[in-house]
């Protein structure tokens, strides 16, 4: 996830950059080591990685051409230390045998929208400007978010309204939108907005921030399915990388970072009895927490960069092979 300034293109400002790259250094001292942007964006954490830590190559995926495009142009000085690939992140296994790798030295996520789905109005991710309805980080396939709004459910649509934005007046919305999709289709984001004004009670609307934010980003996190994919994708590149290897994670949902503390739990915990004397041989953790809990923002950052409030950064690191396949 990233802010961006002025008009025009969208500009990249990465969250927690610095220390992105702190965490990430260790595991790429090797001449050739390779990093994973799973979420390359418009390529700001991908840049800063290229150029401070120059013994690595970078592979960068993402769902979205737009930004696979814009992020090639700006990683072109690095030439062949640069590979992009259209993928979803889930799909991280498929990409390293197209590519011959069986490991990685790092994988790194940015979850969240990034500047270029908030920004190009044409996307329908911002609900500051009446724009299409359509929320698909891949714009090339699949439903949009005007396909949801008119044939979810009314519980449906409560159900998504209610997981993935904690929306309390979940019911209550959904209930509105299916009224109205009955002599008007939804197709842009402002008469959504209205509604939202309309069926959000006044002293509601006065906290926590815009009206409208929890929808949109159920709505999205709804029509790009995004839990599922990470909790498919955070277990691919924690087995992915090797001995000395890290994945690197920032969430900005709860939700997300629960999905990312329990798959960094499951592979750092000691698997044994508590009462037992010692740790039999071949049951230590393959992985350990290089993170002390979740790490976050600073006020500076946050006064800069206003997306950074609600980051929450986690770290593991590879400490010992994979058990041989078909060993307890």
């Amino acid at each position: 996830m990233s802010s961006s300034e002025g008009t025009g293109a969208p500009r990249h400002v990465p969250v927690l950059l610095d220390r992105i790259v702190e965490l990430l250094a260790p595991a790429l001292t090797r001449e050739g080591a390779v990093v994973v942007d799973a979420t390359l964006g418009l390529g700001g954490h991908s840049e800063a990685i290229l150029e401070r830590i120059p013994t690595c190559r970078l592979v960068g995926i993402d769902r979205d051409l737009h930004a696979l495009s814009m992020a090639g142009q700006r990683l072109a000085p690095y030439g062949d230390r640069f590979t992009g690939v259209h993928a979803v992140y889930d799909e991280l296994p498929d990409v390293m045998a197209d590519l011959g790798l069986a490991t990685v030295d790092a994988v790194l996520f940015d979850l969240g929208v990034s500047s270029m789905q908030l920004d190009v109005r044409e996307r329908g991710f911002a609900y500051a400007e009446d724009a299409p309805l359509d929320m698909r980080m891949d714009d090339s396939t699949g439903r949009t978010a005007a396909d949801v709004l008119n044939t979810y459910s009314a519980a449906d649509l409560a159900r998504v309204l209610r997981v993935y934005g904690e929306e309390k007046f979940a019911s209550k919305i959904a209930a509105a939108i299916v009224r109205r999709r009955e002599t008007t289709p939804w197709t842009t984001s402002g008469p959504l907005v209205e509604l939202l004004y309309e069926v959000i009670p006044a002293p509601a609307r006065r906290t926590g921030g815009h009206p409208a934010k929890r929808t949109f980003q159920a709505l999205r996190m709804e029509v790009n399915d995004e839990l599922a994919v990470l909790r498919r994708a955070i277990p691919a590149a924690v087995d992915a990388i090797g001995v000395g290897g890290r994945v690197v994670v920032e969430a900005y949902h709860s939700l997300e970072d629960r999905l990312v503390k329990q798959a960094f739990t499951a592979v750092t915990k000691l698997d044994v009895p508590p009462d037992l004397p010692f740790v039999p041989e071949g049951m230590e953790p393959t992985h350990r927490l290089v993170t002390r809990g979740a790490e976050q923002a600073d006020a500076a950052e946050i006064a800069q960069n206003p997306r950074a409030a609600s980051v929450r950064l986690r770290a593991v690191e590879r400490v010992r092979p994979a058990p041989p396949r078909g060993a307890s």
